[in-house]
C-alpha cells in the first residue's frame, strides 16, 4: 500500500487496473523493484547473472565435480571471459559463494581459520607428535581419523593404507611428498565431515568420536611444533621493489638492478637447522662488522649493530623430483603443498662486511622464523590475480604466458617495543607484488637437474611493495637509518630493531565474508649471548 501511486498504476476503485485483480497488479508493478538487490559479489552491468537469476549448474574442480549456482559473470559466445575458458571464469565467480559453509566445530568470526582453510601443521601431545588439520581453535588429528573412518578414504580415492602410513609420521613430509591428488582428496573429506550440511555425517552424529578425533588448541598440554622437517632451504630476491631500494641505497638508482636480475629469480642456499616456529625467541647474533667512517676497513667482533627483519613468504615444497629431471613451468605447481609466513631475520651490519663475493653467510643464518600452519594451494584458489607484467619476456623456460598468476594475500608486519602494550604496524604490503612467482622460483632452482626434496622451503625474499608504507625491511622503512620510525614511548624510535623488540608478521586473503589467514609468525629479540 505505501508504494500505490502514479508510478506504481492506479488501482480503480473496484480494486483492479485494466480488468487485472489488485493482487496481480500491484505484483505486477512491485515485481522488478523487489527483486533488485545488490549482492556481496561483484556483477556487472549488463550480467546475465544477477543475484535475481542464481541458475544452477556443473563445474569440474580438480577432477571433481560439484552443483553450484552462479552469480555475476557475463561468458563470450567462445565461452571465454578475457582469454580464460568457460569453465575457469565460472569456477572463478562462483568460487566464495560455493565454498562459504557452516562447521559443526566453532569458528569465530574473523577467524584465519574456517572451514574454507584447513592448514595442516604438527602438534607434541603427551610427549608424542601428531599430523593435524586446523579449524578455528581446534585441530583434527589426522592419524586418528583414518584409523577410525578407513572406509571413508577409500570411497574419496586416497587408499587407507596409504593414509595410515602418511599420516601415522610425526612430521607433515610424507604428506607433502604424496602429491597433489591425495591432499585434494584429503580436503574433501574434511569439509564434507566438519560442515553442517556434509555429505559425511560420522563426526556430525557420533559425539565420541568428533570428541576423539577434534581437540582443543588451547589444551595446556598442546604445543605447536615444526610442521616439517625442512632438508634445504632456499631464499630468493623476488621483489622488483626491494631489489630496486637496496640498489639504490648500494649503487645509485642509475645501476639499482644487476644485469641478471629481470632474467631470472636470483637466490642463495639458506640455513635449514635454524629455521625455528613462531614464538621462538631470536638472540642476537655476533659476527664482523667493519664502521662505515673506519678507512682502510678493519673489521672488529661484536653484537650486531643492525639487526633487521625481512617479511617474507615462504612455500613448502610437495611431491619430490629426482636428480637430473628438471621441473618445467607447466609441472612445478604440482610440486607445491602451500605456503607460511616468514621473518627472515638479517644482521645488517655483518652482511655488508662479508656478502661479497659469495653472498650472505652468518648474517642469514642465525635464525628464520616461519609461522608453523601450511595453507594450502587449493585454499587459495579463489584469491588468485595476475602476476606482475615481466618486462623483457622470460626465456623460454621460465615464461608461464598468460596463466602465470599469484595471490592476493595482505601482509602486516607489527613491531611492539619494550614498555609498550601494544604493537605498532610498521608495514602493509600484498604478495602480489612479487616480480617472480614461486613456479619461476621451483624452475629456475631445478633447472640444473637438481632434485627438490618435500619439506624444502622455498623463500620470496623481502615482499617489499611500491609505497614507503610497504616496504618490508627496517633498512628500507628507516631508509639506512636516515629515516628512523616510531614505536611509541620515549624511547620508540627506531633505525634498526633493540633487544626485547617483538616482531609479529601476519597475513590474510579476503573476498567478501571469506577470510583465510596463517596465524602468527612472531619472535622477540633477546640480548646476544656472545
Amino acid at each position: 500500500a505505501t508504494c500505490r501511486g502514479e508510478n506504481w498504476g492506479l488501482l480503480r476503485e473496484d480494486g483492479g487496473t485494466g480488468g487485472e485483480t489488485s493482487a496481480t497488479a500491484y505484483f505486477k508493478e512491485l515485481h522488478v523493484l523487489a527483486m533488485m538487490r545488490r549482492s556481496i559479489v561483484d556483477v556487472s552491468t549488463g550480467s546475465d547473472f544477477p543475484l535475481e537469476n542464481l541458475p544452477y549448474g556443473v563445474v569440474c574442480e580438480g577432477g571433481s565435480r560439484h552443483v553450484v549456482a552462479r552469480i555475476g559473470g557475463l561468458l563470450r559466445e567462445d565461452g571465454g571471459t578475457g582469454g580464460e575458458t568457460s569453465a575457469t571464469a565460472y569456477f572463478k565467480e562462483l568460487h566464495v559463494l560455493a565454498m562459504m559453509r557452516r562447521s559443526i566445530v566453532d569458528v569465530s568470526t574473523g577467524s584465519d581459520f574456517p572451514l574454507e582453510n584447513l592448514p595442516y601443521g604438527v602438534v607434541c601431545e603427551g610427549g608424542s607428535r601428531h599430523v593435524v588439520a586446523r579449524i578455528g581453535d581446534f585441530f583434527v588429528k589426522m592419524g586418528v581419523l583414518v584409523e577410525r573412518l578407513p572406509e571413508v578414504f577409500d570411497s574419496y580415492g586416497f587408499d587407507h593404507v596409504n593414509a595410515r602410513h602418511v599420516f601415522s609420521a610425526d612430521s607433515l613430509n610424507r604428506f607433502m611428498d604424496a602429491g597433489v591428488e591425495p591432499r585434494k582428496a584429503t580436503r574433501r573429506i574434511l569439509t564434507e565431515l566438519l560442515a553442517e550440511d556434509g555429505e559425511l555425517n560420522q563426526l556430525r552424529d557420533n559425539p565420541a568420536l568428533k570428541d576423539e578425533v577434534v581437540k582443543p588448541l588451547d589444551d595446556p598440554s598442546i604445543s605447536v611444533q615444526m610442521p616439517a622437517v625442512i632438508g634445504d632451504y632456499t631464499d630468493f630476491y623476488a621483489s622488483k621493489y626491494h631489489a630496486e631500494n637496496v640498489g639504490i641505497m648500494m649503487r645509485g638508482k642509475d645501476n639499482a638492478l644487476m644485469p641478471n636480475w629481470k632474467y631470472l629469480p636470483v637466490g642463495y642456499h639458506g640455513r635449514s637447522s635454524s629455521v625455528v616456529p613462531s614464538g621462538t625467541a631470536v638472540h642476537r647474533p655476533s659476527g664482523q662488522s667493519v664502521p662505515a667512517s673506519v678507512d682502510p676497513p678493519v673489521p672488529s667482533f661484536g653484537p650486531c649493530k643492525m639487526l633487521d627483519f625481512e617479511l617474507e613468504v615462504a612455500c613448502f615444497v610437495g611431491k619430490s623430483s629426482h636428480l637430473g629431471n628438471p621441473i618445467t613451468i607447466e609441472d612445478a605447481e604440482e610440486h607445491i603443498f602451500g605456503i607460511v609466513l616468514m621473518n627472515d631475520w638479517s644482521a645488517r651490519d655483518i652482511q655488508k662486511w662479508e656478502y661479497v663475493p659469495l653472498g650472505p653467510f652468518t648474517a642469514k643464518n642465525f635464525a628464520t622464523t616461519i609461522s608453523p600452519w601450511v595453507v594450502t594451494w587449493e585454499a587459495l584458489e579463489p584469491f588468485r590475480v595476475p602476476a606482475e607484467v615481466q618486462d623483457p619476456k622470460p626465456l623460454p623456460y621460465l615464461d608461464g604466458g598468460s596463466a602465470r598468476k599469484t595471490f592476493d594475500i595482505t601482509l602486516d608486519v607489527n613491531v611492539r617495543a619494550p614498555g609498550i602494550e601494544s604493537p605498532v604496524r610498521v608495514c602493509r604490503t600484498n604478495y602480489k607484488h612479487l616480480y617472480w612467482t614461486v613456479e619461476q622460483m621451483i624452475t629456475h632452482h631445478s633447472v640444473t637437474g637438481c632434485p627438490m626434496r618435500a619439506g624444502d622451503l622455498i623463500a620470496s625474499g623481502t615482499v617489499s611493495g611500491p609505497e614507503p608504507e610497504s616496504f618490508a625491511s627496517m633498512l628500507e622503512l628507516a631508509w639506512r637509518g636516515t629515516k628512523p620510525i616510531q614505536l611509541g614511548g620515549e624511547n620508540g624510535e627506531r633505525k634498526f630493531l633493540h633487544d626485547l623488540d617483538e616482531v609479529i608478521i601476519t597475513g590474510f586473503a579476503e573476498k567478501g565474508d571469506l577470510r583465510i589467514g596463517f596465524g602468527e609468525c612472531r619472535g622477540i629479540v633477546l640480548p646476544a649471548s656472545t
